[in-house]
């Protein structure tokens, strides 16, 4: 199992889950090293997801050290926050090539191997704001919304080779970015969920559970809404 933004948050939390099962972890990091420590079953790997052929060196050696990759869990992302007309080309370039041009790198890197062993699972991390927008997400909200598009796409590719692609569109949880949210803001969101908090990772992590198993073998090309009851 492949994770992405391995020490970010949710990446965090996603990892601790899974470790608690059977599971060989490869864990994707870039400035900070993730929490859970490398094991006999926990590897960490290095590469910058705004490189391409950073991302097929990382696979390239997934592959070398395994000899397959099942899962993937595409959980890296990043947000430069601005008004549109603020938005530098670069900070919306640098966020593409983060939450979207990673992820089809790291699709069109592993689906010929899963395609072989005639099974796989590629989970899309995306956001409700893909589907609302928000004021000063424009790069974010684009790359979350393409995101969608390249999860619905995919699966109907692979759909005949035993490998669903699923995409969870995230409202506001106890972790990641919120965490850098001042705490005034943070309130006023709260506000805006009909559940009237923050969600838990357990929910997450549950729910990507389910759609790796075999039961959810049937389930493909969906986007899955996380959010306390949000409009997505």
């Amino acid at each position: 199992m492949l994770i992405t933004g391995a020490s970010g948050g949710m990446g965090t939390a996603i990892s601790k889950w899974f470790n608690q099962f059977d599971f060989q972890l490869v864990l994707h990091f870039f400035d900070h090293q993730p929490s859970l420590p490398a094991s006999e079953n926990v590897a960490h790997v290095n590469a910058d997801l705004r490189d391409p052929v950073a991302i097929q060196e990382m696979v390239k050696e997934i592959f070398s050290r395994y000899g397959r990759l099942d899962v993937v869990i595409n959980n890296a992302g990043i947000s430069r926050s601005a008004m549109s007309w603020k938005t530098s080309l670069d900070a919306w370039n640098e966020t593409m090539a983060v939450n979207l041009n990673a992820p089809f790198v790291i699709a069109a890197s592993t689906i010929p191997k899963m395609r072989e062993h005639s099974f796989g699972r590629i989970i899309n991390i995306t956001s409700v704001v893909a589907q609302s927008g928000a004021v000063g997400t424009a790069a974010y909200a684009a790359s979350k919304a393409g995101l969608i598009g390249l999860t619905k796409t995919i699966s109907k590719e692979v759909a005949l080779s035993g490998i669903t692609v699923n995409a969870l569109a995230l409202g506001y949880f106890n972790t990641g970015m919120i965490t850098d949210v001042p705490e005034e803001i943070q309130k006023t969101i709260v506000q805006s969920i009909p559940m009237n908090r923050l969600g838990t990772t357990d929910t997450v992590c549950k729910t990507i559970e389910w759609l790796i198993s075999e039961e959810a073998g049937y389930v493909t090309g969906q986007v899955i809404n996380l959010n306390g009851g949000m409009q997505g």
